[in-house]
């Protein structure tokens, strides 16, 4: 079964997260994604770490987070401050379908590399541009990385413990969220575009703001402040909406409750042997609980809080009560159901042997995903994609000698 979009390639000028996880996701889905870095140092990512890759000689190679979104690519080093290099992109364009670029507003356009330059070349191309704020608006100018945004963009106001208990005030989500949730939008709006080019004949561009896709993942909370007027805030590990929803401590370690309906609080209610709190009126529907929200957390904690963990998930489960342990990243990939659904694949790599990855979700009934391309090295493929361009082995020589690749 051939990959969704073997026929396609990408042409990807992007570094660091948001545009490399949309290159990514595109390459595991077939395409031919040509990764564009500066010679000598390439993605700022290859650097960050530790922990880095080791070859086969125990010698620090890329970092994980490089090696983390970067699966699938071809990599391919070009100096795009002088015009030899500016001109090797302006072919890559010209037989590309799509373009990922996250470069300052503007930059591009110093180089004649912006839309309406590559437009010119190739009027079936789809440009995706990806910065902090858009291409226009008062901050647009402005750098911005993914902690920024979750800031700005009301995440953190939302995100960690109550004001007033241990640990409370604004806090960060573990991962880069913002970087992959743009991402994941990038690859949305070019495969909407790339469908609508069949129709159109035309290629599109794309203006794509890491701000503005935090203001519209706000989601269920930005409709309770549109709604009430009132100002969300941080309920630590509980739900603003649906209860409970809530850490609890056992005996002998944490569970996760997540009860979404008042059927599985029932089912709850009768699993621990407490069926009158089911009907008592405070606590029957999901808004009277929410309006009680202290009185019923504290009379759970209580009855949690005599149970084992094991004991406790078991009986909930058995109700189809949605419950489960809190584990860490080690207990994610020794999980059953993770390894019965393959989530972690070992690649073949060029220096280390193989590289550990994290599978593509994704699963399509006829067709496959692409698995046969590690995080390259850097500039592992200029020479074959400048062949490719038709540039024969004396003229990439000269691009060598002139510092262009």
């Amino acid at each position: 079964m051939a990959p969704p979009l073997s026929h396609v390639r990408v042409l990807d000028l992007s570094r660091v997260m948001a545009g490399p996880w949309a290159g990514q996701l595109l390459a595991d889905l077939g395409a031919d994604v040509i990764k564009v870095e500066r010679p000598g140092t390439g993605d700022d990512t290859r650097g960050w770490g530790p922990p880095f890759l080791k070859d086969r000689a125990g010698a620090d190679g890329d970092s994980g987070y490089y090696l983390a979104t970067n699966r699938g690519k071809r990599s391919l080093t070009v100096n795009l401050e002088k015009p030899e290099g500016q001109g090797l992109v302006r072919r890559l364009a010209a037989r590309s379908d799509i373009l990922l670029e996250n470069f300052k507003v503007g930059t591009l356009a110093r180089f004649a590399l912006a839309y309406d330059d590559l437009k010119a070349i190739n009027p079936r191309l789809i440009y995706c541009s990806i910065t902090g704020f858009g291409q226009d608006g008062p901050k647009a100018p402005k750098v911005a990385y993914d902690f920024l945004i979750q800031a700005m963009g009301g995440l953190m106001s939302v995100t960690g413990e109550e004001d007033g208990r241990p640990g409370g005030g604004p806090q960060k989500v573990g991962i880069p969220l913002l970087d992959l949730m743009t991402g994941m939008y990038a690859t949305v709006a070019v495969l909407a575009a790339l469908a609508n080019r069949e129709v159109s004949g035309r290629g599109d561009y794309i203006d794509l703001a890491m701000y503005d896709v935090q203001a519209g993942v706000l989601a269920n909370q930005a409709m309770n402040y549109l709604l009430s007027g009132n100002t969300p805030r941080r309920y630590g590990n509980g739900h603003p909406n649906i209860m409970p929803q809530q850490v609890f401590k056992c005996r002998d370690g944490d569970i996760v409750l997540a009860v979404g309906n008042d059927g599985q609080f029932s089912r709850m209610c009768n699993a621990l042997g407490r069926p009158e709190l089911a009907t008592d009126e405070r606590y029957a529907r999901n808004a009277a609980r929410v309006g009680h929200r202290d009185e019923l957390l504290e009379l759970l904690a209580q009855i949690f809080a005599q149970w084992s963990r094991a004991d406790l998930v078991e009986r909930l489960q058995q109700a189809e009560v949605p419950c489960g342990p809190i584990n860490n990243i080690p207990e994610v990939f020794a999980d059953p159901q993770i390894k019965h659904r393959g989530m972690r694949i070992d690649i073949d790599h060029q220096t280390a042997g193989t590289v550990p990855q994290v599978a593509n979700p994704i699963r399509l009934a006829d067709a496959a995903l692409r698995y046969d391309r590690p995080p390259p090295l850097l500039g592992q493929h200029s020479l074959e994609i400048l062949r490719e361009l038709g540039l024969d082995d004396a003229e990439i020589a000269e691009l060598r000698r002139a510092e262009i690749i």
